[in-house]
């Protein structure tokens, strides 16, 4: 079978090739045989209700110097494709969401679209954990400084974070009574530290165990690749993100690993999630990425594994599905 697979991405002239999942999903879909198209956010647009693209055929290559080549692009109608791979990166903006309901459009249209577009607009991945309080920390979300203050002294000490960050940007690790907690707030909030401010704010416990690693378990289909990659913090830094400078070791799933995927797993498959990556500290889910999850290339390193090649599993499956029904 082959299928016509755009993906809509950030520029791919500057990913880092070893390392990005994009990259490992269009190595595998070229290897299968499949055309692939390219298109940025400012290439989709609404036609009397159709769904179009600015699309440019596309060919890639593991070759750190000249990974990719782009046709001419054209405008299309996305409902003459079979897949579009949705991996732009957050913040899950307005502009996000705008290109989220283009996209649903070509998915009534018949197009497979990875992740489904409306779950990216209802599952932040922050606030998704919270369906599934058997699995997390105590948590707060919230806009009231002194309700995040008095969480914070309940439980000693926790990691302060945005609702649409990413990498590990604007997290802070604070203990009750330090000095600097009205500024984080002031910071997170977009507001003054002492009433209620302009954005929601994350409160989680802090979890010690952090220091042997927030562990990356991907899920594809609801079923879990067997390795995680955990994410270990370097030096002062309390972050394990990789962009924050953790450093990245393969590691099996535990049994507890396992029990929170089953958790998750059947309303991911419910809503249509068919690539996500959970992360967990110690034995809590932290939080689930549905919008651009990562570390394929370093598992597949690791391991000999080819997870994009299972997604792409997944997804024929479901073209064949729609082709029959």
């Amino acid at each position: 079978m082959t299928l016509s697979v755009a993906v809509l991405m950030d520029p791919i002239g500057a990913i880092k090739m070893a390392k990005d999942t994009s990259f490992a999903m269009l190595l595998e879909a070229q290897r299968r045989g499949h055309s692939l198209h390219y298109f940025e956010q400012g290439d989709l647009a609404l036609r009397d209700g159709v769904p179009w693209a600015r699309l440019a055929s596309l060919s890639v290559r593991e070759d750190p110097q000249r990974w990719h080549t782009l046709g001419q692009p054209q405008w299309r109608d996305l409902r003459e494709l079979d897949v579009v791979l949705m991996r732009k990166d957050p913040p899950v903006d307005a502009q996000f969401v705008y290109d989220s309901m283009v996209l649903e459009a070509a998915q009534r249209g018949g197009v497979s679209v990875v992740n489904d577009p409306r779950s990216l607009r209802d599952c932040n991945e922050k606030l998704f954990t919270l369906t599934f309080p058997q699995c997390i920390v105590p948590t707060l979300v919230a806009r009231d400084a002194g309700e995040l203050r008095r969480f914070t002294a309940e439980h000693g000490e926790v990691v302060l974070k945005p609702l649409d960050g990413m990498g590990g940007r604007g997290i802070f690790r604070v203990k009750a009574g330090d000095s600097n907690l009205n500024s984080m707030l002031e910071t997170l909030l977009g507001g003054g530290a002492h009433g209620e401010g302009r954005q929601l704010t994350v409160a989680q416990k802090y979890i010690p165990e952090i220091t042997a690693g927030d562990k990356r378990i991907l899920v594809v289909d609801g079923e879990p690749v067997p390795y995680a990659l955990a994410r270990i913090p370097q030096g002062d830094e309390f972050r394990g993100n990789l962009a924050a400078g953790g450093r990245g070791e393969g590691v099996p799933l535990s049994d507890r690993d396992r029990w929170i995927v089953a958790q998750v797993a059947p309303e991911l498959r419910r809503r249509g999630l068919l690539f996500v990556g959970l992360d967990v500290i110690g034995d809590y889910l932290t939080e689930i990425n549905i919008t651009s999850p990562t570390c394929v290339r370093e598992l597949d390193a690791q391991f000999g594994l080819n997870i994009a090649g299972q997604l792409f599993d997944v997804i024929e499956q479901h073209v064949t599905g729609k082709r029959t029904a």
